[in-house]
């Protein structure tokens, strides 16, 4: 049989990022692509790396804080909190009630303010304008908050080792009742905007699906697993400081495609106000740090404690030789492992549709490379 290489064809080679402000950071993705499809991609990370886990080797207990503020930027008082968790835990201090709920408040908070960042950008992914400027008003609402309490928008430094830094203002209960009430009609704005916007429908549904086994063996958490079907959620599964007192449910999607993830998303923003608003009815007065040294010396050991931020289940795996430093510290990052998954969606998609699977996974490339 004689071929004709002029009808020859082969596959093409696209670059997507570093510097595109489509790849959500600092992440790049290839692109084999036949017309208009995508036959296979490779991502490349490392392009943030910063050493963060080494980096803990170096510094005290009450300074690796600042670090965790650092990996997931979008979600600090969630990051914040695992790993004082996980320090407590290898020290055995219990934590007063009343810091307990005053942490539970600001990292429900926060997950609320990582899904509107989410709801905004993602919107724009699928051409969608309005949503962004609802979603951020919303947004500068909680930081204004937090500005309040820590004394910074972002890069608290607040959750302490055994409690908070320091009491909140007087007027904190009626201030965050009055920004539920603002919140709650924010994300219904954002909501009836684009939910089932149709042409919001027409990019999303059926785009990127994974199914739940599959999602399960690519180490899948958060939000992008529930929207495959399965409620696994830490806060329920392995339920930790005050979250057995609150009540909640685990909104999970059908198929697992892009618009089950972005729904989910916005089901959590109103489950995460329902429990900001039952943390203030059971919240009394009392100390928020319990009696214990200033610098940290967890026994010799190790501990792995692990929790639910926006993105999924953070895991920290800390071992103690004794000192006020660190002897090892890893962490089990979400965005890390959600990613992975990455390529067994984009296959057999358009090339139209890759921004908006890869926005679906809501990554944050601080805590991917770290």
């Amino acid at each position: 049989m004689t071929t004709h290489p002029e009808l020859e064809t082969v596959d093409m080679m696209l670059n997507m990022g570093p510097q595109h402000p489509s790849t959500h950071g600092v992440f790049r993705m290839v692109l084999w692509i036949d017309g208009e499809r995508i036959v296979d991609m490779e991502p490349h990370i490392g392009y943030l790396h910063r050493g963060s886990e080494k980096l803990c080797e170096g510094e005290r207990y009450g300074q690796v804080v600042t670090l965790f503020d650092r990996l997931d930027y979008v979600s600090n008082f969630n990051n914040e909190q695992v790993f004082c968790r996980a320090v407590e835990r290898l020290m055995d201090i219990e934590v007063p009630e009343r810091a307990m709920y005053i942490r539970t408040i600001l990292c429900e908070l926060n997950r609320v303010a990582s899904h509107l960042l989410f709801l905004g950008t993602y919107a724009l992914d699928a051409g969608a304008m309005t949503p962004v400027l609802y979603a951020f008003r919303e947004r500068e609402r909680i930081q204004n908050l937090y500005e309040a309490v820590s004394g910074a928008r972002m890069m608290h430094n607040f959750i302490r080792i055994g409690g908070i830094k320091e009491e909140v203002p007087a007027d904190f209960v009626p201030r965050v009742r009055q920004l539920l009430g603002e919140l709650r009609r924010g994300v219904e704005e954002c909501d009836n905007l684009l939910t089932f916007n149709e042409v919001f429908l027409a990019r999303t549904r059926g785009v990127g699906v994974i199914d739940a086994d599959t999602a399960v063996s690519y180490g899948l958490t958060g939000p992008c697993l529930r929207a495959s079907g399965l409620a696994y959620d830490v806060r329920k599964d392995h339920p930790y400081e005050i979250y057995p007192n609150v009540s909640f449910t685990v909104p999970v999607g059908e198929y697992g495609d892009c618009w089950d993830r972005y729904w989910v998303r916005v089901q959590e923003a109103y489950q995460s106000l329902n429990i900001v608003e039952q943390c203030l009815d059971q919240m009394t007065e009392g100390p928020i740090m319990p009696q214990m040294r200033r610098i940290a010396r967890p026994p010799k050991g190790e501990v792995y404690v692990h929790g639910e931020n926006p993105r999924g289940d953070i895991g920290v795996y800390l071992v103690s030789d004794g000192t006020d430093k660190p002897y090892r510290l890893k962490v089990r990052p979400p965005s890390y492992c959600n990613l992975t998954a990455l390529r067994h969606m984009m296959k057999d998609a358009f090339i139209a549709d890759a921004v908006v699977i890869l926005g679906s996974l809501d990554i944050v490339l601080g805590e991917v490379d770290r």
